[in-house]
């Protein structure tokens, strides 16, 4: 999955979706946590394009993983979020 921070999908800088087989611009950015995994201050992150923000919204959801939905332009990433 795409992170705002990255783009290792296309040889563009602007970020995408994270959803299969979509290249749409990213518009939002889905911050999650695997507790099972992560320390609780820990962020993953998928981009979403307007189209798919809801169903990965619920995926992410429904597994308890989902903690923000941000617009790109105003993600900020979380102290403590980034791998150790």
């Amino acid at each position: 999955m795409n992170s705002p921070e990255t783009d290792t999908n296309t040889g563009d800088s602007a970020p995408t979706c994270s959803a299969k087989g979509c290249r749409d611009a990213a518009v939002w950015v889905l911050a999650w946590n695997n507790p099972k995994l992560h320390t609780p201050e820990r962020r993953k992150t998928w981009l979403a394009c307007e189209e798919h923000r809801e169903h990965l919204s619920q995926f992410l959801g429904v597994r308890g993983f989902l903690k923000d939905v941000v617009k790109l332009d105003e993600w900020a990433q979380p102290e403590g979020s980034e791998r150790p």
